[in-house]
């Protein structure tokens, strides 16, 4: 018959190999879709975690890249892109074969003038770290010494002579050389913007005209060189009037320049005790960073977890009683017993004023008259009741009780 082998056929399994690799690959098959199942549910089950670990490692990252990059935030840093920085100075001072070498320590910038006495020093101390022996080492070492804006603890160090003279008039945007030196009359007209004034210097160029100092200051030797405005070498101002000429002409005489920013580090120590810095061991910090993190987790973790908001409709009833039993209590906290006290006299006079029918508009002796014919005591005496103020939370309670039950015999039927 030939109906036997289409049932056969039916039965069979003719698309697996005769090896078995089809029932192998479904039993993968079916443990990846397990594996899957269980991963997936694991997520669900730590999806906070899960986020909370993402913020982590990607805040670390944000401070390991920020930490790893070649530029700083420091004024008149030669590193510093921003507007208030002087990459653009440093950069063009190379390009005309100027070796910029960034220094923010006295000890390497010694170092490096005892190898090269004549590079220039640019000087930017803006905070007055370096004391007076610091300042005539680099004057000694130093073929020429550029001071930008000193304060004046670096010129009493450097015991020059030179002072301040005030600062530029606002309102002024230019200046002119005004002097004989060579750099300012080549520079020409400079930015006035946020400069110092200082005088006493063998020779003192763009002066106001209405002040005593000038914003450019050499000595004799033009070995010291005083500029009264950062902002003139900033990348911000670099480019306007003759700034530019000025700074290159001043920084870029000798084929070393040494970009010196002081820091705290430099500040003598003697007679000086440590820091907390200092006293710290050095894996403080980074395990500070941790502890936060951890703290936070923590917060998150123990943290009070509060509930869905409850919506109720307004406006709320509050009953009399309630809001009367809190603001006695409130009373009765802060000890406010003259307060309390005119509270219960005013209260009393109303109720007896609206059972005697006199009126909202009636005084205090009107009620008391009328208290008084009707309880048959002289007025006087109620009034001297009613005015009396109570000077302890005891005296309070007992005056309370006694307006309590003259009032029971006024409204009394």
């Amino acid at each position: 018959m030939t109906s036997a082998p289409g049932k056969a056929e039916e039965r069979g399994t003719p698309d697996r190999a005769p090896d078995g690799t089809h029932g192998q690959d479904g039993a993968q098959d079916a443990q990846r879709l397990q594996w899957t199942s269980r991963l997936l549910g694991w997520s669900r089950r730590h999806i906070a975690w899960i986020i909370i670990g993402a913020i982590v490692v990607v805040l670390g990252i944000l401070t390991v890249a920020q930490n790893s990059a070649n530029t700083d935030k420091a004024p008149l840093s030669a590193r510093n892109p921003a507007p208030d920085g002087a990459m653009a100075a440093a950069e063009v001072l190379r390009q005309h074969g100027v070796t910029v070498t960034e220094s923010d320590s006295f000890a390497s910038t010694a170092a490096f003038l005892a190898g090269k006495p004549g590079a220039t020093v640019l000087l930017y101390d803006r905070d007055g770290y370096l004391d007076s022996a610091q300042l005539h080492v680099l004057l000694k070492s130093a073929g020429r010494v550029v001071v930008v804006s000193p304060g004046p603890r670096t010129l009493t160090g450097l015991g020059i002579g030179i002072r301040h003279a005030g600062v530029v008039p606002s309102g002024t945007a230019t200046l002119d050389a005004g002097c004989r030196q060579a750099d300012p009359l080549v520079a020409g007209r400079v930015s006035g913007k946020n400069g110092f004034l200082y005088k006493g210097a063998e020779a003192t160029c763009y002066s106001p005209g209405t002040a005593d100092g000038g914003m450019y200051a050499a000595s004799a030797d033009g070995r010291l060189v005083v500029l009264g405005s950062a902002a003139m070498i900033s990348n911000d101002l670099l480019q306007e009037e003759g700034n530019a000429a000025l700074a290159f002409r001043t920084l870029g005489p000798a084929p070393d320049l040494v970009w010196y920013l002081p820091g705290l580090g430099d500040v003598p120590t003697a007679g000086r005790p440590p820091t907390l810095n200092e006293l710290a061991p050095p894996w403080v910090g980074f395990l500070g960073l941790w502890l936060m993190v951890v703290a936070l987790l923590a917060v998150l973790w123990r943290g009070r977890r509060l509930g869905p908001l409850v919506f109720e409709p307004l406006p709320v009833v509050v009953k009399a009683a309630e809001t009367a039993e809190g603001r006695a209590r409130l009373y009765q906290d802060s000890r406010a017993v003259g307060r309390a006290a005119d509270n219960l006299r005013a209260g009393a006079l109303t109720r007896l004023a609206r059972h005697f029918r006199l009126g909202p508009e009636v005084g205090a002796a009107a009620v008391i008259d009328a208290v008084a014919r009707k309880v048959d005591r002289p007025a006087q005496e109620l009034r001297m009741l009613l005015d009396h103020q109570p000077g302890t939370e005891s005296e309070l309670v007992r005056w309370a009780q006694s307006i309590e039950k003259l009032e029971q015999e006024a409204t009394a039927q």
